[in-house]
């Protein structure tokens, strides 16, 4: 037997960041390809939070995820100190593909409310034997743990 649904909020992990000087160019504010780095961490963090880690994966069957394809857009910068936190949500789960939405947002202290959009990012991860680097499909129990978090209205 099978629990209730999570909530779409309870699908959407969060991993918070703090914007350092090495983070920042001559204006202090965050170079842009941090972003690409902040939504690698996160993407990561979030396979650990469901006990799924990168690592487990290559050690029990020798495939691990790659980016296929990241779009980027920015809408405000982060600056040098500011709190942050990154949101990635599943869109899509399919053979040996999955489709991510990732939000950075401002993260005000203290508060778990949503703040102002920084940067949003479309990621396309695929999976492949780490020695061939072809696609694999999805191992389990990955594909049916991603599967399960897949975002109601993404479906």
């Amino acid at each position: 037997m099978t629990g209730p649904e999570p909530a779409a909020s309870d699908r959407i992990h969060r991993h918070y960041l703090r914007v350092y000087f090495e983070d920042t160019d001559a204006g202090g504010m965050a170079y842009h390809a941090r972003y690409l780095h902040w939504a690698e961490r996160a993407r990561t963090e979030s396979l650990r939070a469901i006990g799924l880690p990168h690592n487990l994966m290559i050690e029990r069957h020798g495939a691990l995820l790659v980016v296929r394809r990241v779009e980027v857009e920015y809408w405000r910068p982060a600056r040098l100190d500011s709190r942050v936190v990154v949101e990635t949500a599943i869109l899509r789960v399919t053979g040996a593909q999955i489709l991510l939405d990732q939000t950075v947002r401002l993260a005000e202290e203290g508060s778990e409310a949503p703040g102002e959009r920084l940067a949003g990012l479309k990621v396309g991860l695929v999976s492949v034997d780490q020695a061939a680097l072809k696609p694999v499909p999805l191992p389990e129990p990955w594909r049916s743990v991603l599967k399960g978090l897949v975002l109601p209205a993404a479906g």
